[in-house]
């Protein structure tokens, strides 16, 4: 579920960034709007920064749906 989230936002900040995205704004655009731009080391960087967001999330999503023993609800299979 936050590697989901982490990816839509990294999506939407990007199209946020570029154009105005209006769908979801608070949400969607929170890494974009409010954390981005109180980070100096990212001014010039913003749309790079969204799609590293964008990929932590599919790594996210990747990891989790590979990790071992679990089942595809993701609980315990109770085989060691």
């Amino acid at each position: 579920m936050v590697g989901l989230l982490l990816v839509a936002e990294g999506i939407s900040g990007v199209i946020d960034h570029l154009w105005y995205q209006p769908i979801f704004g608070l949400v969607l655009n929170f890494v974009n709007r409010i954390v981005i731009p109180r980070l100096d080391f990212l001014t010039g960087y913003e749309v790079l920064a969204n799609l590293a967001v964008a990929v932590l999330g599919g790594l996210v999503l990747l990891g989790s749906t590979a990790l071992p023993g679990t089942d595809d609800r993701g609980t315990d299979d109770g085989v060691s």
